[in-house]
């Protein structure tokens, strides 16, 4: 389904998980950010750009490497690829394919593309760094916490926020790399918002917003649940749950990673 459309934006939502993928178009340039999920629904983005993009170059950006999020790439072979330098080192690259594979295999899906990994074309390496692209400017910043590779991405041009597996009203942070990262990653985020007030965050699950309060509130929520969640390691008392999933909806999809974060961080230390 497509979530969000305005002049030069859309944003489409697979039928799993909310996940996004954004389509944003300039005078000189397309750029599509992570395509996925379902064949079908990879499918009708592919035929989306097709009937948008009228002999411009289409660049790829992928916030990070998790699965559900790189499984397009083939579909758009022409498509010049964007991402964290971490991203383009990624050690499990054929980890994350196998997982896709067996994503693929567990539900009988046939895509008429090849999956592989990501060959990145343009490697971002540092915060702050800026992209001149056929007219359209971005901006980057390491986002590392999720996962060791994520991006923050704002077109300067529109003031669209592209936050990866960030700052979802839908779920809590699932944390994968480090919890102290995380917290950084977020640091980052509402000094964005302060310095850039980004018109409009699109999160990589769940619902975009252009409205700064609410922005910050996603920020700072993200933050209260890492706190108390080293408070439940550190003192082991209970973490406040009923206050969780008065929050979240979706409890029966959320108990498993709420358990996975603790045992994480647990781990971590």
């Amino acid at each position: 389904m497509i979530q969000y459309k305005k002049p030069g934006i859309c944003i489409f939502e697979s039928a799993l998980y909310r996940t996004t993928c954004t389509l944003m178009q300039s005078p000189g340039m397309v750029l599509l950010v992570d395509p996925n999920w379902l064949p079908q629904e990879v499918g009708r983005i592919r035929q989306f750009v097709g009937e948008i993009r009228r002999g411009r170059p289409l660049y790829m950006l992928f916030t990070h490497s998790d699965y559900d999020h790189i499984l397009g790439w083939k579909a758009f072979p022409d498509a010049l690829v964007i991402a964290s330098r971490a991203f383009a080192q990624q050690p499990g690259k054929e980890q994350i394919l196998e997982q896709i594979r067996k994503f693929d295999d567990e539900y009988y899906l046939r895509r008429d593309y090849p999956i592989e990994y990501p060959q990145v074309d343009i490697e971002i390496s540092e915060d702050g760094q800026v992209l001149e692209l056929e007219g359209a400017r971005l901006r980057f910043w390491l986002a590392p916490g999720h996962t060791a590779c994520g991006l923050f991405a704002l077109i300067e041009n529109s003031g669209v926020w592209i936050a990866g597996d960030y700052l979802s009203n839908v779920e809590f942070p699932f944390i994968t790399h480090s919890s102290r990262a995380y917290l950084g990653a977020l640091e980052k985020a509402e000094r964005l918002v302060g310095v850039h007030q980004p018109s409009l965050l699109i999160p990589g699950h769940g619902d975009a917003t252009a409205d700064r309060a609410e922005m910050l509130h996603r920020i700072r929520e993200s933050m209260d649940y890492l706190r108390e969640l080293r408070r439940t390691v550190e003192t082991g008392r209970p973490f406040p749950e009923a206050q969780l999933w008065q929050r979240y909806a979706h409890r029966r999809g959320l108990e498993g990673p709420h358990r996975e974060n603790i045992a994480f961080m647990e781990k971590e230390g």
